[in-house]
């Protein structure tokens, strides 16, 4: 197994940030992942445990289609993903943090196939790293759309 993780204090409340990642997952994944070339959500309705989804990634010059479906949702403060024939599973936790909120995600590659071991290093750097630019990228969406509350006197 192969994991990645990350977290960062995002200057907004909790439920703005859970509501960013999980309700309003559909519209802004691929905004802060731009590696999605294409999402279809495959349950009709809200996002909720047990819907599934397809998206075509193209990483590093790979293109990988796959499938995954929602394995938790416990709103304000997690979501999580697991790809359909359990290859990977990704989770988003979020918490108050002072006035702010921290996001944690996880990312975990559940096995490398056997021509990949000998890479294992490179694709922990690669999970890594990619674990990291979401946190920022989410951060920086939220904080650039969310305007800041004045909580002094005027």
């Amino acid at each position: 197994m192969v994991r990645g993780e990350a977290s960062i204090l995002i200057d907004t409340e909790a439920s703005r940030v859970f509501d960013f990642v999980a309700t309003d997952f559909v519209n802004n994944y691929k905004r802060w992942s731009p590696e999605v070339q294409r999402l279809d959500l495959l349950t009709p309705g809200p996002l909720r445990v047990g819907s599934r989804a397809r998206q075509i990634r193209v990483d590093q010059g790979r293109k990988s289609d796959t499938t995954f479906k929602i394995i938790a949702l416990e709103t304000p403060s997690r979501v999580g993903f697991v790809e359909q024939n359990g290859q990977y599973r990704t989770e988003y936790h979020v918490e108050p943090a002072g006035e702010g909120s921290r996001l944690r995600f996880y990312f975990e590659l559940k096995r490398l196939d056997l021509y990949m071991r000998p890479f294992e290093k490179l694709i922990r750097v690669a999970i890594q790293d990619g674990a990291e630019r979401v946190v920022r990228n989410i951060k920086g969406l939220i904080e650039t759309e969310t305007p800041r509350s004045s909580t002094g006197p005027s």
